[in-house]
């Protein structure tokens, strides 16, 4: 029994997807358009800078200076350096220094990098301090006022 007028039977509806399919590349061009790419090689990298005071009873300590150079300096007296297993041996002298005071612990490393000096430089001190079994590393940083 069709109790429609005119026997016209009712059409299915249906999902138009063209109207979503123009709103989804509109969301995807704006997207593209807003989106900011930001490159390593430009990055703006200031070294850190520490507040505290200084420590007033030091531990034994290997200072290890390195310039903008590369050249690298152990307690204040400049080493020939050739590679980094020379730095490791200059380092365990640095350590026989020490094994003469009565505070038999293990030495803190405490590089001092400067500021234009290679990442190298720095890896090489690193690296040569894993190869003399010196395991207390840290880095200095200059004071805001200097």
């Amino acid at each position: 029994m069709n109790f429609r007028k005119g026997g016209k039977s009712r059409a299915e509806p249906e999902i138009n997807l063209i109207p979503f399919i123009d709103v989804l590349l509109v969301i995807l061009i704006f997207l593209m358009v807003s989106t900011t790419y930001s490159r390593f090689t430009e990055l703006q990298i200031n070294l850190p800078t520490a507040d505290a005071n200084a420590a007033q009873q030091r531990p034994n300590e290997i200072q290890i200076g390195v310039d903008s150079h590369g050249n690298y300096k152990i307690n204040q007296r400049p080493v020939a350096h050739i590679d980094v297993a020379d730095l490791a041996e200059n380092m365990k002298k640095a350590v026989a220094d020490f094994s003469s005071s009565p505070n038999q612990s293990e030495p803190i490393v405490v590089i001092n990098a400067d500021g234009s000096a290679t990442h190298q430089s720095v890896i090489d001190v690193l690296e040569a301090a894993r190869i003399a079994g010196l395991s207390k590393i840290t880095f200095a940083a200059q004071n805001h006022g200097q």
